[in-house]
């Protein structure tokens, strides 16, 4: 309820640089919410869920995401094209993308806080596998971690200046959602009013109204400088007014959203978050019904694919009560399946009965959930293989490439593994064949191995050219082939 108010609340100014001076709703809205977004690709990731299991990563993820995604705009459409090239996450959500430091990924997080409730590490694994679909490599990765993250805990933590160094604790120190999240925390600390917290984050983390568009910079931002930017730039600004909405608003639900869409820039985005956020920490209870009234229980959605989605058995919630219950659904599988310290059957034990609240902040954690931040990783019931670009899967005529895959041995057995190659005879790849050893899973890293490959082309076809990657074990039966993807 508070993700559907924050995001109709917001969609009038979306994107307009500018102070706004909202207290409630601007819009005529006849008893519906505004169509939104940010709530439809967790739609699909419910169904995705749903039909797929909870086990789902990146690749089935992306798949729902091609079939079912309309839009073409900014990173939904390059990492659609992308996907649509032969390119898997995170490559979709980094070749060529000038918006994997956009807002597109956070705005999408509370499914998996909703199905992980108290378990932010879970819900964080399963955010990764989101956002690197069309945010790889970027800062809006970071954004939907800290976002889901801290989410989850908003479960079981009622203090929001917890909450975010929860959030905190999973993303690297060093990235600009970091930084822009503790600037606003300086800022409140420091009783700063928001609109000087607003300006202090735009002065150091803006990026860059869409060229033809500076129609929507108000004169007063323009003064001040807030003209430039790096375009697609634009989660770190948002995150931190996020935090500025949360902070500010001191747990009054209309003083936290409108503080968030009054610091202009993504306005629905911040204050649907804003208010999904509310929602977990304080209950549906605590959101006054003059919020509630004006536009009911429904949901609209504006990105989804609804010909295929509501023709094969109407998949799409219709309403939040719909969506709760199938929600919960899922949470209690992964709660049963995952072993997970959590009851939310509403009986008079339910809750959180073993609750450490230092098991929610990431510890090292954090170091495993990025330590392929920049590889296509596939996924085998005892071996994961990532294979990593470099920079880039660009290759060019008669230029080495270097590929580097790393086998990492998740099973309690060690194991030789016998790799080979496989490309057309113009290309030619160097070692195409070999063996390594790993060693079982504690081994002081013993159970991760490179593979370092270099690979000449003295023809290329336009376009993706792919080569495969065999593994074997001698003496058991998994074989497992693993993708090369290069561009010309």
């Amino acid at each position: 309820m508070g993700k559907n108010i924050g995001g109709t609340l917001g969609a009038p100014d979306e994107w307009k640089r500018q102070i706004n001076n909202y207290d409630f709703y601007a819009q005529d809205l006849h008893g519906e919410p505004m169509p939104n977004d940010d709530l439809d690709i967790q739609l699909l990731w419910l169904i995705a869920l749903e039909e797929r299991g909870i086990n789902i990563d990146t690749h089935t993820l992306s798949e729902y995401w091609v079939n079912y995604v309309v839009p073409h705009w900014a990173e939904y459409g390059t990492a659609k094209i992308n996907m649509r090239a032969g390119l898997q996450p995170p490559l979709s959500g980094s070749v060529n993308n000038t918006y994997k430091d956009s807002c597109g990924s956070f705005i999408r997080s509370e499914i998996w806080a909703c199905i992980a409730p108290g378990c932010p590490q879970v819900a964080a694994q399963y955010a990764y596998e989101d956002a690197i679909i069309d945010h790889g490599g970027g800062e809006g990765v970071y954004a939907e971690v800290f976002c889901a993250a801290l989410e989850s805990a908003a479960f079981v933590i009622n203090d929001i200046r917890k909450l975010i160094n929860i959030g905190l604790s999973y993303i690297p120190e060093s990235c600009a959602v970091a930084q822009a999240t503790k600037t606003a925390i300086e800022c409140y600390g420091n009783n700063k009013s928001w609109q000087n917290a607003r300006d202090e984050i735009l002065e150091k983390y803006r990026g860059r109204v869409p060229p033809c568009h500076e129609h929507l910079m108000s004169k007063e931002d323009i003064d001040k400088g807030f003209v430039d930017g790096i375009l697609g730039y634009d989660v770190p600004s948002n995150i931190g007014i996020l935090i500025i909405g949360l902070l500010y608003g001191e747990s009054d639900f209309a003083k936290t959203l409108c503080t968030a869409v009054n610091c202009g820039e993504d306005t629905d985005c911040t204050a649907a978050t804003a208010g999904s956020i509310f929602g977990i920490m304080h209950g549906y209870d605590a959101i006054p019904e003059k919020w509630i009234d004006p536009i009911g229980k429904s949901i609209k959605t504006v990105t989804l694919n609804l010909g295929d989605l509501g023709y094969f058995g109407n998949m799409v919630p219709a309403d939040i009560n719909n969506l709760t219950e199938r929600t919960e659904k899922i949470a209690n599988q992964v709660i049963a399946a995952k072993n997970l310290p959590v009851d939310i059957s509403g009986n008079k034990k339910a809750g959180f009965p073993n609750f450490d609240e230092l098991s929610l902040f990431a510890g090292e954690f954090r170091n495993t959930l990025f330590e392929n931040f920049d590889s296509v990783v596939h996924k085998f019931d005892f071996f994961d293989i990532a294979v990593g670009y470099g920079d880039s899967p660009k290759i060019s005529l008669n230029e080495p490439k270097s590929v580097i895959i790393k086998v990492t041995n998740k099973y309690r057995v060690a194991a030789n593994v016998n790799f080979n190659i496989f490309a057309t005879d113009e290309i030619s790849v160097s070692p195409d064949c070999g063996s390594v050893y790993v060693n079982y899973p504690g081994t002081e890293g013993q159970n991760v191995t490179e593979i370092k490959l270099e690979i000449i082309a003295e023809k290329l076809i336009p376009g993706t050219n792919y080569l495969t990657a065999q593994f074997t074990l001698p003496g058991r039966p998994t074989i497992m082939h693993v993708p090369i993807t290069l561009i010309n």
